[in-house]
C-alpha cells in the first residue's frame, strides 16, 4: 500500500508541476522516455547485468562508506602520495592486491599485467613498465618491491604450454609471457616427475624469481638494493586454499665498481 501511495503521489506531483510550468514538458518527456526504457529492460530480464548501474552503485557505496567516513585520509591523499610498496600483480580479476592484502589508498603503487611479470630493462620494448619502476623507486622512494604470483594463473599455463619450436598463436600474449621462459626451462628440467598442473604451480613461483632478477637489470633498483634502501620480495597467493607465501632472495649483490 505504501509503495502504491508513493507512486500516486509522485505522479500527482509531476502533473501539478507540468500544469504550473508548461515549459518543462519537453524535459519531462525526455526523462519519462528514459525511465520507461529502463523499466522495460528490467522487466524483460530482471537478471540482466547493467554495467553502468554497477559502476554507479559501486562508486556511491565507496563514497558513502569510505570516502566520507575518512576525511583525514583522503584529505592527505589530495596533497600527495608516499606509498611504501611497489607491487607487481597479475591482471587476473581474482587477485586484486588491495583486496587480499587490505592495502588502503596511498599504501601501494601498483603495476598489473599478464602473469605479474617484470621484464628486463629495455627502453624500447618495455618502456611502460620501466617508467613505473623508475617513478616508484626514484620519485616515490618506495621501500619494498613485491612481485605476487598466484594459483591457477592462465599466463603461466600459457607459458608452460608453448611449443618449443617458437610458433605462436597470439599477437601479444606469448611474446609477453616469454619474459619468464627461464622459469619454464627450470621447472621442465628439474620436475619431470610432476604432473602438468603441478609443474604450472612450480612455475608460478619460479617466474616470480625470474622477475625479481629482472628488477636488478634496472640500475636505480640495483643501486637502491645495494644501499639497503630497497628490499625485493617474492610472493604467491593461493586463492584455492587461502594461502599467501612471502619470501626473500639472496642475490649477494656487490656495489658496482667505478673504473
Amino acid at each position: 500500500m505504501g509503495s502504491d501511495q508513493s507512486y500516486k503521489e509522485a505522479i500527482a506531483a509531476l502533473s501539478k508541476l507540468l500544469s504550473d510550468k508548461a515549459d518543462l514538458e519537453s524535459v519531462a518527456a525526455a526523462k519519462i522516455k528514459q525511465i520507461t526504457a529502463e523499466l522495460e529492460a528490467a522487466a524483460a530480464d530482471p537478471n540482466q547485468f547493467h554495467p553502468i548501474k554497477r559502476i554507479e552503485t559501486g562508486f556511491l557505496h565507496f563514497k558513502k562508506e569510505k570516502y566520507e567516513k575518512n576525511p583525514d585520509l583522503y584529505g592527505a591523499l589530495a596533497k600527495g602520495q608516499s606509498p611504501k610498496f611497489l607491487v607487481f600483480a597479475c591482471s587476473d580479476s581474482r587477485v586484486c592486491p588491495s583486496h587480499i592484502l587490505d592495502f588502503q589508498p596511498g599504501e601501494a603503487f601498483m603495476v598489473r599485467n599478464i602473469a605479474n611479470m617484470v621484464p628486463p630493462n629495455d627502453k624500447t620494448k618495455y618502456s611502460g613498465v620501466g617508467a613505473a619502476i623508475e617513478y616508484a623507486v626514484l620519485h616515490l622512494k618506495v621501500e619494498n618491491i613485491v612481485v605476487i604470483g598466484h594459483s591457477c594463473c592462465g599466463g603461466i599455463k600459457g607459458l608452460m604450454s608453448m611449443p618449443d619450436d617458437g610458433t605462436t598463436a597470439s599477437d601479444f600474449i606469448e611474446q609477453w609471457v616469454s619474459i619468464c621462459a627461464p622459469a619454464k626451462t627450470k621447472v621442465k628440467s628439474e620436475h619431470t616427475e610432476l604432473s602438468f598442473s603441478e609443474q604450472c604451480t612450480n612455475c608460478e613461483k619460479e617466474a616470480v624469481n625470474v622477475s625479481l632478477g629482472n628488477l636488478l637489470t634496472y640500475p636505480f633498483v640495483r643501486e637502491a638494493v645495494v644501499k639497503k634502501t630497497l628490499v625485493l620480495k617474492g610472493a604467491h597467493y593461493d586463492f584455492v586454499n587461502g594461502k599467501f607465501d612471502l619470501w626473500n632472495l639472496n642475490f649477494q649483490i656487490t656495489p658496482t665498481l667505478a673504473v
